[in-house]
């Protein structure tokens, strides 16, 4: 067994908090990584994981260990990259999970290109507003708004959501149009129906959460967009979600001089990725595609 494998074992076990887990990952049996990384601790000299029989930590070695350890192991998994990607061509399965409204509203549309440019890598597609856990589902990429929930992980933004307030040209003309924030509370508002994104705020100096009494939820971007559409209502909504019905006038933004939002702070929406791995190919090139053609929508 060798030492690099050894670091790669010792910095699964820091970064998944498990000494199971880093088994499932490598495929080894758990006394398997129990024994190596006792015998680094044997050729250290110094004990660098506290385990208890429901977690495992570093010790204050361990810290200072598991510092020098990211930088050898990320350094020989850069020299391996560059070296590969002079010979391997991107193929294989990539397994995407996504948000639904931004998987049909953004991604999908982008997909037929990708595998145009990449006929050897073979796409499974999630479309889910649940959390994936990216180990334990062998998820490759998962597009997620919000902040990073993980230290393990890396967050590369796509785009800002740049929520606004639209409803369709009938509605306004059936009910009038709001000129103030407080205006809101006699008309009939959509809201998304997730746990984070159901309240209304408006992003001032001090930020106010609006008072909506007449409102219709529904558990999906495109299902607000539908209802807006059809004349239901006030959606606040994603750019991303309404630029074509923006362009061609069958959406009207709403007081465009307010910042509104459904968080009590901006957001954006990310692909996120496990940093403990080698970038595959297949991987590192949906990426740059991903944020190159979001990019260019936008412009």
């Amino acid at each position: 067994m060798s030492s690099l494998n050894r670091l790669l074992y010792f910095n699964s076990v820091v970064e998944t908090g498990s000494i199971s887990q880093t088994s499932r990952i490598f495929d080894v049996q758990p006394s398997s990584i129990s024994r190596q990384l006792a015998v680094l601790e044997q050729e250290l000299g110094v004990r660098l994981l506290n385990k208890t029989t429901r977690n495992t930590g570093l010790t204050e070695a361990g810290h200072k260990y598991y510092e020098y350890s990211q930088r050898i192991v990320s350094e020989f998994d850069e020299a391996k990259r560059v070296v590969n990607d002079l010979q391997e061509v991107p193929k294989g399965k990539l397994n995407i999970s996504m948000t639904v409204g931004f998987g049909e509203s953004v991604v999908l549309p982008l997909i037929s290109k990708f595998i145009s440019l990449y006929p050897n890598i073979v796409i499974d597609l999630e479309l889910t507003e649940r959390v994936v856990d990216l180990v334990e589902e062998n998820i490759d990429v998962a597009i997620r708004s919000g902040r990073l929930p993980d230290s393990t992980m890396i967050a590369r933004q796509l785009t800002l959501n740049n929520f606004l307030l639209c409803a369709s040209p009938q509605y306004l003309i059936n009910h009038s149009i709001p000129h103030a924030p407080e205006d809101l509370k006699d008309h009939q508002c959509i809201r998304y129906n997730y746990s984070r994104w159901k309240d209304w705020f408006l992003m001032a100096e001090e930020k106010t959460k609006l008072s909506l009494n007449n409102t219709i939820s529904v558990n999906s971007v495109n299902g607000q967009k539908q209802l807006v559409l059809n004349d239901a209502g006030l959606a606040l909504i994603p750019l991303w979600a309404v630029r074509s019905e923006l362009e061609d006038g069958s959406l009207i933004q709403v007081m465009p001089e307010y910042t509104f939002s459904p968080y009590e702070e901006l957001s954006a929406t990310y692909a996120i990725y496990l940093k403990r791995e080698l970038i595959s190919p297949k991987t590192r090139v949906f990426l740059d595609f991903l944020v190159e053609n979001i990019v260019n929508i936008e412009s």
